[in-house]
């Protein structure tokens, strides 16, 4: 660290990102490694009070900041009603300011049963809405235990598109026997259904997952790493003829659009985890950087917030050097990289001592890395090596 290092000023009047967490679905796909839950019934009504006490509380620790985006995640956040996240988004416009042009993203799964429901979600305030289509295919659907088909999951997007100013849907390829002609076919009607981003996934097998066991089984194999990266190209070279920019590594906007919520993470912009498992980032009345970790289990969690007014696990003081590492892990992500002087204001952290200065020489010359114009950025060689590059320049 150089002398200069320490905590930066705060802003007089930061801007936040609200994520809230709903941890519930209607079932759990063998893939995913989220914090998500089944209960057989859910008491609405306790858990609206419960997040509103939450994000009663740092409000009370983030006085005056303003909201550029609050974001619904999970679990499925869409079978939550919408009058909980009406309350949220007006609590949060009444505990702090909410920006006049505020991102509002919902996720929702494109059943016909949460699709019908997109209508008052937009009354309640969301104005985006992330759709989780994971495949056109109905027997990839099914092999991902998806609750809906393909002609819901084509009527979801026209009905999101319709309802809602921006939209965005998800998709997982690189599955068991997907070869490049299948997914050019499949990303092909993706694009033409697309209105202004997608995201498209390889999948990856969690450890802890059902797929986790049935891949140790062999009862299933994914496309071997030649395949997977052919797949790959194709998805680059597709997206960029089509006119989505490849603006994260997984995340494509047409036109420059782009999640605001995640590019608040992959910035290193300051955010409030609200619900159980939820993750932030923030700077209480103008102090250091915290990271704050909210109990994961539903129960425990609603219990700490009706106990003690927040469910907070964890809440620690983020030193410069680890705040300087986790902007490079996140900003690499980015086309745009990582700039050095934002990099050196947010953190108090010269790059040069964040990083291993003779990893960084090598992955430069080898093409994967680019420094120039005060950035630092992975080329379009390196972002699919992203967590190799990353184990060799934070070493």
């Amino acid at each position: 660290m150089s002398g200069a290092e320490g905590s930066p000023a705060a802003d007089p009047a930061p801007a936040l990102a609200l994520y809230v967490h709903w941890p519930f679905c209607l079932a759990r796909c063998p893939y995913c490694d989220f914090n998500s839950h089944v209960r057989e019934s859910v008491d609405q009504a306790r858990w609206r009070r419960a997040l509103l006490r939450e994000l009663d509380h740092f409000a009370a620790l983030l006085p005056g900041a303003t909201v550029a985006t609050v974001f619904f995640g999970g679990g499925t956040p869409s079978l939550m009603p919408p009058e909980t996240a009406a309350a949220l988004i007006e609590r949060a416009a009444e505990r702090w300011t909410l920006a006049p042009d505020a991102e509002i993203t919902l996720e929702a799964n494109p059943t016909s049963t949460e699709a019908a429901r997109l209508a008052d979600f937009r009354a309640a305030g969301v104005n985006r809405v992330s759709l989780g289509v994971q495949a056109l295919d109905d027997a990839a659907l099914r092999f991902l235990g998806r609750g809906h088909d393909a002609a819901e999951a084509r009527e979801a997007v026209a009905l999101a598109q319709h309802i809602m100013p921006r939209s965005s849907f998800d998709l997982i390829y690189a599955r068991p026997g997907q070869g490049v002609a299948a997914w050019r076919a499949e990303l092909g009607e993706a694009l033409a259904l697309a209105h202004d981003h997608l995201s498209l996934y390889q999948l990856t097998i969690e450890k802890g997952t059902p797929f986790w066991r049935q891949a140790r089984e062999g009862m299933f194999a994914v496309p071997d790493d030649d395949t997977g990266r052919a797949l790959y190209d194709l998805t680059q070279e597709a997206t960029a003829g089509a006119g989505f920019a490849a603006y994260e590594v997984s995340n494509h906007g047409r036109g420059g659009d782009a999640c605001r919520h995640n590019l608040a993470y992959w910035r290193y912009d300051d955010y409030v985890g609200v619900g159980p498992g939820a993750h932030g980032r923030i700077r209480p009345a103008g102090g250091a950087r915290q990271a704050t970790r909210q109990h994961a289990g539903p129960e425990s969690w609603l219990a700490a917030v009706e106990r003690d007014g927040h469910g907070t696990a964890e809440r620690r003081a983020v030193e410069a050097h680890e705040q300087a590492r986790e902007m490079l892990v996140m900003g690499l992500r980015l086309a745009e990289g990582v700039s050095e002087a934002r990099l050196r204001e947010r953190t108090g952290c010269d790059p040069d001592r964040a990083i291993d200065r003779a990893g960084l020489s090598r992955l430069v010359d080898a093409g994967y890395l680019e420094r120039g114009g005060g950035r630092l950025r992975a080329t379009a060689a390196g972002r699919p090596l992203l967590n190799s590059l990353l184990a060799e320049l934070l070493a």
